[in-house]
């Protein structure tokens, strides 16, 4: 199965919704833990797209209907930062290098956008999450605890270069 990247429509919220409590659940996050959010959702439009920002959704074909599996957005903090945010992949698709490619396809998107780093934070209990910053080069720069949560920060600074899986996604029909 090829893995479709592509940009947040809004008949995507319910999918997207959905996809968010899943995979926090998994990971042992809820509402009221100090880390768990959801506000955003109703606003991507204005809150990620809208404001020199980025929000995707990687979508499998399974019995002629396109299915949201994967999801990962941007969002700007100054001119020359942005923040990746929202990345999630359904428990059931995991460890097939959707979220790389999603993480992938973001940082390509930062660098067009004009931003010189992206950040992220993550929780303790994301290991998966944490291996994948580490792979793709981001560095951990801080952790605070939130409750009885480790938040830990990362950063990458960006070089507007060419990527395997922006090129992977391209070759396959992919749109950004």
């Amino acid at each position: 199965m090829t893995l479709l990247i592509r940009r947040y429509r809004g008949s995507d919220l319910d999918a997207v919704c959905s996809l968010h409590r899943l995979c926090l659940a998994q990971v042992g996050l809820t509402s009221g833990d100090g880390v768990y959010y959801e506000d955003d959702f109703p606003h991507i439009e204005e809150l990620y797209l809208a404001g020199r920002g980025e929000f995707l959704v990687g979508e499998l074909l399974q019995d002629d209907r396109r299915r949201v599996v994967a999801m990962g957005a941007l969002r700007r903090v100054d001119d020359r930062v942005a923040e990746m945010c929202r990345l999630r992949v359904h428990p059931e698709t995991q460890r097939r290098g959707y979220g790389e490619r999603v993480v992938a396809v973001l940082e390509h998107r930062a660098a067009e956008l004009g931003y010189a780093t992206v950040r992220c934070d993550t929780t303790l209990n994301q290991r998966a999450a944490m291996a994948l910053y580490a792979k793709r080069g981001w560095q951990e720069i801080a952790r605070t605890e939130v409750g009885a949560l480790v938040v830990v920060y990362f950063q990458k600074p960006l070089i507007n270069t060419p990527d395997r899986y922006v090129a992977y996604i391209q070759t396959r029909g992919g749109r950004v």
